[in-house]
Parts: structure tokens; C-alpha cells; sequence
């Protein structure tokens, strides 16, 4: 392993212009969090094409960390993922016009996989920073989980390295009546998710405030 953290976010999808989770993620590139270097990595919003992209970085940089975002319309609060599914069912096509229906992600995989960063440590510390934030049991079954599902099954095999998943809000330019969380925000919620997953080993074992 490397001492670098590997932080993506997505390309628009469903018709926006913009995703939060990249636009969050590429302000951060660069940067020096917990003494690791983040490097920061768009992903396309496609089946199989993202999951691929994904893996020729953690091949390439062999990270220590990685934490993947995405966007998540609707929900007015940052959710820490902590279970990705083996299931593609997508609602909406995706940015290749492929929509999968009932289809496991990976035919000889368990049913699921557990985030590997301290889950409740990073929603604690959100919380301690006055950001909205929230324990989540459900990645969804689009792209999102896709992606979460196939770094949590690469990341099986590299007991030194750890991966989750955060899904941001969206951004107020793109509320049109939704909730919605300032770029700042997003892109502190991000760091601080950073050192919170390189600074504990251990998650923490409280379930007291409002994790869920």
C-alpha cells in the first residue's frame, strides 16, 4: 500500500449539469489529509464502465484508503454507507443508456459487503462539526452501489486497505424545491470523512446522538 488516500466522485447523470460528489472531490485533490496525499478521480456514471475505471486506479496507485462519493437527490443529509448489495436494479438508464434489471453485480459474490472505514466514527465526527449527517443501511441499487459493491470485493483481497462509500446531497444550484447542502460543505463532510477513516482504527461503538 501507498501512503494515499484515492477519493472519486461521479460525472452528471439524469440530466444535470453538475454531481456534487465530483465537484466536492476535485476541490480536494492534492491535498495532504492525516499525512496521506488525496488523489482525486472522476468515475462515469455507467455500468461495468465505472467499475473498471475504478479499479485501474486502485491498481495503479495502490491506496491505503478509499472513499467513494456519489450524489443522492432527495435526501437532505450526508449518508455514511456502511452495506453494499450484490444487486444491480436501476430505475433510470445510466449515462450509456444501460439499465439493468434484477442482475447480480458479480454471479460468484456474497450477497454483500460491509463499508471497511469506521462507519460511526465518520457520521459522529460530521455530526460534531454541525453538518447533517446520517448512518445509511442502503447504497441503493444503481450506479452508487455498483461501484461501492465492486471496490468493497477488490478491497477483500488488501487487508491494509480500507473503502467506503458517502452520498452527498445536492447542490443548491440544483435543488429546484429538493434538499440541498453548499459545495463547503460537501467538500469539508469529505474531509473530514478522510480523517476520521485514517485516524481510527477501530470504529466507534456508540450508538448515542443521531447516527440513524
Amino acid at each position: 500500500m501507498t501512503d494515499t488516500v484515492l477519493l472519486t466522485g461521479f460525472e452528471p447523470f439524469d440530466g444535470e449539469t453538475i454531481n456534487p460528489s465530483w465537484e466536492a472531490a476535485r476541490l480536494l485533490d492534492g491535498q495532504r489529509i492525516g499525512g496521506a496525499r488525496v488523489v482525486a478521480r472522476r468515475l462515469p456514471c455507467v455500468f461495468g464502465a465505472s467499475l473498471t475505471a475504478l479499479n485501474d486506479q486502485l491498481r495503479a496507485l495502490r491506496p491505503r484508503l478509499v472513499l467513494c462519493a456519489g450524489q443522492a437527490g432527495g435526501r437532505a443529509e450526508i449518508a455514511v454507507e456502511r452495506v453494499a448489495i450484490n444487486l444491480d436494479d436501476a430505475r433510470i438508464p445510466d449515462n450509456a443508456g444501460r439499465q439493468p434489471l434484477d442482475q447480480p453485480i458479480a454471479a460468484d459474490g456474497p450477497a454483500a459487503y460491509f463499508a471497511t472505514v469506521p462507519v460511526k466514527a465518520i457520521v459522529a465526527a460530521l455530526q460534531d462539526a454541525g453538518l447533517p449527517a446520517v448512518l445509511s443501511h442502503s447504497a441503493g441499487t444503481f450506479v452508487c452501489n455498483h461501484v461501492f459493491y465492486g471496490l468493497l470485493r477488490a478491497l477483500s483481497d488488501e487487508p491494509d486497505a480500507r473503502g467506503g462509500f458517502i452520498h452527498l446531497p445536492c447542490l443548491p444550484e440544483q435543488a429546484a424545491g429538493r434538499p440541498s447542502l453548499p459545495l463547503e460543505r460537501c467538500v469539508q463532510a469529505l474531509e473530514l470523512a478522510i480523517a476520521a477513516s485514517l485516524g481510527q482504527t477501530q470504529d466507534s461503538r456508540a450508538i448515542g446522538g443521531s447516527l440513524y
